[in-house]
């Protein structure tokens, strides 16, 4: 493994920024602390500019190359990293640990953030590149909506990038070991809330009542037959009932019941195959029971798709890093999914995993990162921003 040396060497500072994020978590468009605390960070390495409040509390750092005429014919690299926390409770002992109850970074967001801001402060002491790179710390990954937030507010019309990289830190992987493929690698998502309004009763008299318990289960199995009697089974997808909410006593047949829930798909065409079907279902099951149930499907992230160059040219750095032996690029889509796919959608990039041999999964109340991650997403990070820019002369 070849970590660049000079970011090895603020790796302490970098550690300390981590743990700092980690003790003050932030959940969806509340990162103002964070967001602070990450444009203070790239005024103080020297970038030509920060600007704040992108998309709610996203930040943009520009950065200038002096190896060539930035704005007549250099390139602009964008890089990516998501800055927030997810609204659950730690259960570590760290000595960092969340000092906000209902507040953790149990997927790693804060170590996202470090590794950028390690690129940033490493390259802006190195612009012997030709172009400019765009630093994009983004607010409300976790199915809030923040990619959409900053696009909306005019990212790339503001901050012109032809191409951006992104990266997630991985516990299924050793440290040492980076995954980038293209094509598809994360599935879209939707979530969905479903009210059923049915008709209560005393429980001894359930000829009086429309049961909405009894509603809510007929509902839930027969959603639970799209994948399986409806979808090419070739085209992966995945429907969860992840809530079920009714009643209030033991002797009362409610009048109302919700379930809510996630659909993921690799194909668009599927997302809408299946939230149709979901809606002549729940029609369906209205019209027998004689109730009332409304539906509401919300698209919240794209199928995260990797341009085929733009992964070609990670693969090649990420091997500077870890060595070519430590790059894995066997496809291996995944089910989660990353807002980062509407920023795909706009502008080509490629998106990897960085392994840190982690005990527990993302989004587990026991998460730890592993801090000897930090050092190498950031050299990642900025080795791709160098090589992209080494020498480029092509029209943005």
């Amino acid at each position: 493994m070849t970590i660049i040396p000079e970011i090895e060497s603020f790796k302490a500072d970098l550690t300390a920024i981590r743990h700092d994020l980690h003790a003050h978590p932030e959940i969806g468009f509340e990162e103002t602390r964070t967001s602070a605390i990450v444009a203070e960070a790239l005024r103080s390495y020297g970038l030509d500019e920060v600007h704040t409040g992108i998309g709610g509390t996203g930040v943009v750092g520009i950065l200038k190359g002096t190896g060539g005429r930035e704005g007549e014919g250099g390139r602009r690299i964008g890089l990516r990293a998501d800055m927030d926390a997810l609204p659950m409770d730690e259960l570590t002992n760290l000595s960092y640990r969340s000092t906000r109850p209902g507040r953790f970074h149990g997927c790693g967001h804060d170590g996202h953030t470090t590794m950028l801001l390690g690129a940033a402060r490493y390259l802006a002491a190195h612009r012997e590149f030709s172009g400019t790179v765009v630093f994009v710390f983004q607010p409300a990954e976790e199915g809030l909506g923040g990619a959409r937030a900053m696009l909306a507010d005019g990212l790339f019309e503001r901050f012109p990038c032809d191409e951006i990289y992104g990266l997630h830190n991985m516990p299924d992987l050793d440290i040492g070991q980076v995954a980038v493929f293209p094509g598809k690698a994360m599935a879209g998502a939707s979530f969905f809330d479903i009210a059923i309004r049915a008709r209560g009763s005393h429980a001894a008299m359930p000829h009086n009542s429309r049961d909405a318990v009894v509603i809510a289960m007929a509902l839930a199995q027969n959603l639970q037959t799209i994948v399986s009697r409806n979808v090419d089974p070739l085209k992966p997808a995945v429907l969860s009932i992840t809530k079920i909410a009714s009643g209030s006593a033991y002797n009362v047949i409610p009048e109302e019941a919700s379930l809510s829930g996630t659909i993921r798909f690799f194909h668009d065409e599927v997302g809408d195959l299946v939230r149709t079907r979901m809606r002549e279902i729940a029609a369906g099951v209205a019209l027998t029971f004689g109730c009332q149930i409304d539906v509401d499907i919300r698209d919240v992230f794209t199928v995260l798709e990797n341009d085929e160059a733009a992964t070609e040219a990670l693969r090649e750095a990420a091997s500077e890093i870890v060595g070519p032996e430590g790059v894995i690029t066997e496809p291996r889509p995944t089910m989660g999914s990353e807002d980062f796919a509407d920023m795909l959608r706009t502008v080509p990039g490629s998106y990897c995993w960085v392994g840190h041999g982690g005990t527990m999964p993302l989004h587990n109340p026991g998460f730890v990162l592993d801090d000897e991650i930090l050092p190498i997403g950031a050299s990642l990070l900025a080795r791709i921003a160098e090589r992209r820019l080494a020498g480029q002369t092509a029209e943005i």
